[in-house]
């Protein structure tokens, strides 16, 4: 059984999903809701109390002023306020993409609320050699959905900034829901660069129980590079997890299993 819930954090109402029972694991993703993250959060129900959630903003947690942006600092204080209303003290956490950044602050800024942090494939640019050229297609991003629109703009996203060939970019861009799209607007308009442009505080993080984790068929994409940096940064081994850069979606069951022996290699 699913159980739906909102609370209200400074600036935005915050909606939750809870299923299942156990120690507590949460599903983060940014700028994904907790949509795509319902099937791998019922696979592993059975064992743990599953939290899912919509980022500020995102879905359907909507943000006070729709003009003002978040930061992974922001959205991190938001996990803990979750926390707080389930009663939880600390939980696991998988964050993916954006959501793993959020677990990484939520990690140097409040260590005693995560157990254990899977960062699977968080697109720190600032990590990267060629930082400069990341920025660049993040500027470009930006323009192109200031002077084009926000479909342009996320086929231009997929592309210039996640890795994806042309033809992935364009599908996204004509096949994304209304909510999606007015999600990803809210992304290029305000918060693309604070995602991206976070820098990690890796000696808060050092010695943590950090896992990170890469998709095994993202070799070519941007967040491949972004996750192989923060571990060697962090002295650690990467996780390989199935499927590419959604593979919690594509791959639900096997990357609950990767998952479940991943948390239980740290007790």
């Amino acid at each position: 059984m699913t159980t739906t819930h909102t609370i209200t954090v400074p600036g935005a109402r915050i909606t939750y999903d809870v299923r299942g029972d156990g120690p507590v694991l949460v599903l983060a993703g940014f700028p994904m809701t907790a949509g795509p993250f319902a099937a791998l959060a019922q696979t592993l129900a059975d064992h743990h109390t599953v939290v899912t959630f919509d980022p500020r903003g995102m879905g359907r947690s909507p943000a006070d002023d729709p003009g003002q942006g978040s930061t992974p600092e922001r959205r991190a204080d938001d996990v803990a306020a979750v926390l707080d209303a389930i009663g939880a003290d600390d939980a696991d956490f998988l964050g993916s993409s954006g959501g793993g950044i959020t677990g990484l602050a939520l990690a140097a800024r409040r260590p005693e609320r995560v157990r254990v942090l899977v960062a699977h494939e968080p697109p720190l640019f600032e990590l990267l050699p060629d930082v400069a050229e990341r920025r660049a297609a993040v500027e470009r991003v930006v323009a192109t959905h200031r002077s084009e629109g926000v479909r342009a703009a996320l086929a231009r996203f997929m592309t210039d900034v996640v890795g994806h060939d042309p033809a992935m970019g364009e599908n996204a861009a004509r096949h994304s829901s209304e909510q999606d799209l007015a999600d990803f607007a809210r992304l290029f308009a305000l918060e693309l660069r604070s995602t991206t442009g976070h820098v990690p505080d890796l000696a808060a993080l050092a010695g943590g129980r950090v896992v990170v984790g890469v998709g095994a068929a993202s070799a070519r994409l941007v967040t491949s590079r972004t996750s192989l940096a923060l571990a060697a940064r962090l002295g650690l081994e990467p996780v390989e997890f199935p499927g590419g850069h959604g593979g919690f979606r594509t791959h639900p069951e096997q990357f609950a299993e990767v998952l479940r022996r991943t948390l239980a290699a740290h007790p």
